[in-house]
């Protein structure tokens, strides 16, 4: 627990030492955090919910950072408004790091002693860090890339050509009953559970994930001009928009911001930046449908992390190269895959007391299920029973597609 503590909590500060301290600050529209607020807000975490309850005779570095660094915990007390985070210039960066080492420390000091609660708290803790870690990625690629200096986060990221081979030939199931949710000893979020029971149809999940060179066939075709494609909210909040965020026409060559720069896009790569509704419509498009994130789980059991992660240094889904599971390539790593199904509690869900269960309980409200994890994800942060969630007009994160369709 302490190499892991030491190990992602400095990853978290590698993914900011590329920023100067104006770009830390930065804050690009209200879904988005500024970089330095991520720093403290993971820094706050441990303070609020491991060393307060835990270590004898503890006291605050400012009890005022209970107020700017709390997000979203009522449990807790008083917020401060999530869109103004960018206008905070204090503490500094300095003052945050300063900060993150006294409660490292402190932390440390307490996991030592072995007690089962802190360990639980930490590891929740860490989970949740790197949750963080990819937030810090989103954000602060959305906040370049609003810029017309079109600014570089890193210009030496591992952004080589797609190798991800012939696709695979997807996964046929017929109908059937098929446990869902986490079960077992590791750890997970509470949203993950109860284990249920599900029913599938019969179905077909394809092999690969939509590639950028099929979402631009889309495009041609009119595809986001066809109001029949699209369900009614989409069709409300698509006309603004022609292609993937971060997508533009260079000399009439497609082109998008990476965080390693300006580059065309490689029609093999996974597309990626698409919010629930255009996936939704492309689906429709191409004749078939989102999966169900139980047909997603099912087929997921077991895959391996051998797609694009946080840790292959491209920060962009390459299509790694990946080893076939159940008919299909790319379950875990490259884009988050939407799924069709609302973000909702399973049958039997109660959600934890205390401030720690207002974590995901009070969010199964107007989302959609995402599976699978990204490029900006760490590898052992992911698992096959992991739910991510956003609302369907939301495409800042690395979100992309795999298509189903039914077989009756």
């Amino acid at each position: 627990m302490l190499d892991t503590l030491d190990a992602v909590r400095r990853r978290t500060e590698a993914l900011t030492a590329p920023l100067s301290p104006e770009d830390c600050t930065a804050q690009s529209m209200d879904d988005a955090s500024p970089a330095r607020w991520h720093l403290a807000h993971t820094t706050w975490f441990f303070e609020t919910f491991v060393l307060k309850p835990h270590q004898e005779g503890f006291t605050p570095r400012d009890p005022r950072y209970e107020v700017v660094f709390n997000s979203y915990y009522n449990g807790v007390g008083e917020q401060f408004p999530r869109p103004l985070r960018g206008t905070l210039s204090r503490p500094s960066v300095s003052e945050i790091m300063a900060w993150r080492r006294e409660v490292d420390a402190g932390v440390a000091a307490l996991l030592q002693r072995g007690d089962p609660v802190v360990e639980r708290l930490v590891r929740i803790g860490l989970h949740h860090e790197q949750q963080h870690q990819e937030l810090v990625l989103t954000d602060i690629k959305h906040a370049l890339c609003t810029s017309p200096l079109d600014p570089v986060y890193r210009s030496d990221l591992a952004l080589g050509p797609a190798v991800s081979g012939e696709a695979g030939p997807g996964r046929t199931s017929g109908e059937e009953i098929v446990a869902i949710g986490f079960d077992g000893d590791g750890f997970h979020f509470d949203n993950e559970r109860p284990v249920h029971r599900a029913l599938l149809g019969p179905h077909r999940l394809a092999g690969e994930l939509v590639t950028n060179a099929e979402w631009i066939a889309f495009i041609e075709d009119g595809g986001y001009g066809r109001h029949e494609l699209w369900l009614s909210d989409g069709w409300g909040v698509c006309q603004c928009w022609e292609a993937p965020l971060y997508w533009r026409k260079v000399d009439g060559v497609w082109h998008t911001m990476t965080l390693g720069g300006l580059r065309p896009v490689v029609g093999r790569e996974p597309v990626t930046h698409v919010s629930f509704f255009e996936a939704d419509a492309y689906a429709r498009w191409a004749g078939a449908r989102l999966p169900t994130e139980a047909e997603w789980e099912h087929a997921a059991r077991g895959a391996p992390t051998d797609g694009t992660f946080v840790e292959d240094d491209a920060l962009h889904p390459v299509g790694a190269v990946s080893d076939l599971h159940s008919g299909c390539r790319h379950l875990l790593g490259e884009v988050w895959e939407w799924t069709t199904t609302p973000y909702r509690p399973y049958p039997g869900y109660v959600a934890p007391p205390g401030a720690v269960g207002e974590y995901n309980g009070k969010f199964m409200n107007g989302q959609y299920v995402l599976r699978g994890g990204s490029c900006a994800t760490p590898r052992d942060h992911i698992r096959s029973t992991y739910r991510n969630f956003f609302q369907p007009e939301k495409r800042w994160q690395f979100s992309g597609v795999r298509l189903a369709r039914d077989l009756t």
